[in-house]
């Protein structure tokens, strides 16, 4: 395996549970609850890989509010009960959680559960899982701007990446499910070099075979970043 093609910051669009419930005669939140699945197998297959080291996923984006508050009120439930779940998962595999996002969205007992469970795996090197929630973008690149400014800072490419919430690591690979081929304000920045797979797959069928063999596809790009 190449330099380039070495595989450490893995990011995911988690897409179509919805369309997955409808195709099963479903309501949608079913396909959410069947989702949470596909995360916790994906996340422990990351774990097990020799070289990724972050999975970032796109749970939540700023746009999600806009849903019908059935659904919206099932994902924060699903997200708080999933992350106590979960827990047990994080400590099995040592994996480190973390979140990018404005959690001041969601209610006390939910971001309180997000800092709990943040400290108690503060210390594990195995693999970081980054949930995106309650995130966007281009808000997050303007506020970084905005702070920088406010403290007469000049802005440059270096420290307009390290004023940014998520970490300032680049994303190797980039995938998102269900056939959808756009980003939806996801980590804009950081995927400015990031090779693009885009899978037909709903993510409730999403499963860590596939993900090893779109992997297989990535360490046989060839990664020229702007070159030749």
């Amino acid at each position: 395996m190449s330099k380039e093609n070495r595989l450490t910051h893995l990011a995911i669009i988690m897409d179509g549970n919805g369309r997955w419930a409808k195709k099963q005669g479903l309501i949608r939140t079913r396909g959410h609850d069947k989702g949470s699945e596909v995360v916790r197998a994906v996340t422990e297959y990351c774990t097990t890989h020799s070289t990724i080291k972050t999975l970032t996923l796109y749970a939540f984006s700023t746009e999600n509010w806009k849903r019908p508050k059935y659904e919206v009120d099932f994902l924060m439930k699903l997200l708080e009960k999933g992350l106590k779940k979960e827990l047990e998962t994080y400590h099995k595999f040592g994996v480190k959680f973390e979140t990018v996002g404005n959690l001041e969205g969601f209610s006390k007992n939910l971001q309180k559960t997000i800092n709990e469970i943040k400290k108690e795996t503060a210390h594990y090197t195995n693999l970081t899982q980054i949930l995106a929630l309650n995130y966007g973008s281009r808000e997050e690149i303007a506020k970084a701007a905005s702070r920088l400014a406010e403290r007469n800072e000049p802005i440059t490419e270096e420290s307009l990446g390290e004023e940014l919430n998520t970490p300032y690591t680049d994303i190797d690979l980039m995938i998102r499910t269900s056939g959808e081929q756009r980003l939806s304000n996801f980590l804009l920045w950081q995927l400015s070099y990031s090779e693009l797979f885009y899978t037909d797959t709903l993510w409730p069928d999403f499963t860590p075979s596939e993900l090893d063999t779109i992997i297989e596809n990535f360490i046989n790009r060839n990664r020229r970043f702007g070159g030749l």
